[in-house]
């Protein structure tokens, strides 16, 4: 039985594999600046860096079906992982001793990912229609053919809210299978807008 406060968590996902016509640390320079990118979201209304390192605070902002606005927050932990395959005469070396060639060298791509940070205090506040979400991405770069970078990339987002008053009467299994599959078209959209107006600004980027 749904709770008296109609308050339901749902989940959206989205992905997609984009090539760049880039060099591996260019596009890795590039995808590496989180504030920039991610406002190319149309649902992105503001994305701030935190006192904190690597942390940032996304302001997400969408609309009801009333076309009332309401504001997500979402607070990120960034992390990035160089991944390399070293020479056997290296394995067990300080990675601090290996030589930049080598590394440069045995790069065979990097982990950029975003995902939820606890925090004891909330932003939520319902009455005007402010919640708090959290959200996990992977993205991963490798080196593709020449001048050209492969991007992996995936998105979970959970998110608390309100329903309305008038869907009381539809199971809340229905419901909640209704909002995932709405909000995983909706961010899947997104994303793909998102990548296309980064392509106006990097270059050349096609869907694989």
């Amino acid at each position: 039985m749904m709770k008296k406060n109609f308050e339901i968590k749902a989940t959206g996902k989205s992905k997609g594999v984009w090539i760049f016509h880039g060099e591996f640390h260019e596009t890795v320079d590039y995808l590496s600046d989180h504030k920039k990118i991610l406002e190319f979201n149309p649902f992105c209304h503001r994305v701030e860096k935190t006192y904190t390192d690597n942390i940032y605070k996304w302001h997400f902002r969408v609309t009801d079906p009333q076309n009332n606005p309401f504001d997500v927050i979402f607070f990120i932990e960034e992390n990035q992982e160089l991944m390399v395959v070293l020479p056997d005469e290296y394995q067990e070396t300080d990675p601090d001793d290996i030589p930049e060639d080598i590394i440069r060298d045995s790069t065979i791509g990097r982990k950029i990912t975003w995902k939820h940070y606890p925090r004891e205090t909330t932003v939520e506040d319902p009455k005007n229609y402010v919640f708090e979400g959290k959200a996990f991405a992977e993205m991963y770069l490798h080196p593709h053919k020449r001048s050209q970078t492969k991007v992996d990339f995936n998105l979970k987002i959970n998110v608390k809210f309100m329903l309305y008053p008038a869907f009381r009467i539809i199971p809340e299994k229905v419901i909640k299978n209704m909002t995932n599959a709405g909000m995983s078209f909706i961010m899947q959209n997104a994303t793909e807008k998102m990548f296309r107006s980064i392509s106006k600004d990097f270059g050349k980027i096609q869907a694989v």
